[in-house]
């Protein structure tokens, strides 16, 4: 009787215990979200592009309007050194807040506020993804 008195108890323990994943320390790449006292920073690497008052972040799976600020303005100056035209896409690397746009304004659902310039790549000489009209 005693016996069974422990395997019960065990198996009551064994399910009442909670399988969650463990969170391991990853590095700064792997892990792109960055908590701060207030809001939550994401780390987001894409194409920028600042033209005709509009300023634009494409990532392989999102693309976001990009609020224009001193921080964008500050951006768009190092990418300008390294466009062949206006419209050239340049990659960069940067940290941001993500949020939602208003519902009566124009434009992609979330848009970004630039909040830290990580890295600014030269664009892809070789790059085949361009398309340009001419008469």
């Amino acid at each position: 009787m005693r016996k069974i008195s422990v395997i019960i108890v065990l198996t009551l323990v064994f399910f009442a215990c909670k399988n969650e994943p463990k969170q391991e320390a990853s590095s700064k790449d792997e892990n792109p979200i960055t908590k701060t006292t207030s809001e939550a920073y994401v780390t987001l690497k894409g194409d920028f592009v600042y033209y005709a008052d509009a300023a634009v972040l494409q990532t392989p799976s999102e693309i976001y309007g990009v609020v224009i600020d001193e921080k964008m303005h500050q951006l768009n100056k190092q990418v300008t050194a390294l466009k062949n035209e206006d419209t050239d896409m340049v990659p960069v690397t940067v940290k941001v807040r993500k949020f939602e746009k208003n519902k009566d304004e124009e434009g992609w659902q979330y848009r970004v506020e630039i909040k830290e310039i990580l890295k600014v790549e030269a664009p892809d000489p070789e790059g085949k993804d361009v398309i340009k009209l001419a008469n």
